[in-house]
């Protein structure tokens, strides 16, 4: 397995801002685990079970450059990059981590189109990110049960579906899927 421990490690020093690597780390465990029981519980999917839980726990490294004073972001970027940001930095830190900054930068709702990022004006690169592989799929939609602001809480399914609404029927419609798909 990929030693996502040291990478984290790299980018949030020890001390430097405690709260923020607190929330990513939580955060991301709690993904994590959720995604790891997805691959278990469905074994007929044959994920790669160690990629799942390590690309979950690096999947938002890069909040840490964006602005979220809420949860101890004190970047510069809108909250909306950190995928993309997260994504560069794993390039940053070594090119064998390709598909885990593919995981980062296609995570946000369920995946964005480059139409919907042209439509909308948003500050992200002009092409797809959206989950292609099988165990980008996982995480993604692991990572709608779980908000940074509320570590502790799990959401339900509807509230989890509830958050997706801003990002259009068809984030409404992926979600349903996978949750048929993956569903525990």
């Amino acid at each position: 397995m990929i030693d996502y421990n040291s990478i984290i490690d790299s980018f949030y020093k020890e001390g430097e801002n405690p709260e923020l690597r607190n929330i990513l780390l939580k955060h991301s465990r709690y993904v994590a685990d959720l995604a790891l029981k997805v691959c278990q519980c469905h074994r007929e999917l044959d994920a790669d079970e160690d990629f799942v839980y390590g690309a979950a726990m690096l999947h938002d490294i890069g909040i840490i450059k964006c602005d979220a004073p809420g949860i101890y972001c004190f970047g510069k970027e809108p909250y909306l990059c950190h995928g993309v940001l997260g994504a560069e930095m794993l390039r940053s830190y070594s090119p064998s981590l390709e598909p885990y900054a593919r995981v980062c930068a296609r995570h946000t709702g369920t995946g964005l189109t480059v139409e919907t990022i042209i439509e909308r004006g948003l500050p992200l690169p002009h092409q797809d990110l959206v989950p292609e592989t099988l165990e980008e799929q996982i995480i993604c939609y692991a990572d709608k049960f779980f908000s940074k602001t509320h570590l502790d809480e799990q959401k339900t399914y509807e509230q989890a579906l509830a958050s997706l609404v801003r990002f259009g029927e068809h984030g409404l419609q992926v979600f349903s899927r996978w949750h048929e798909m993956f569903g525990v």
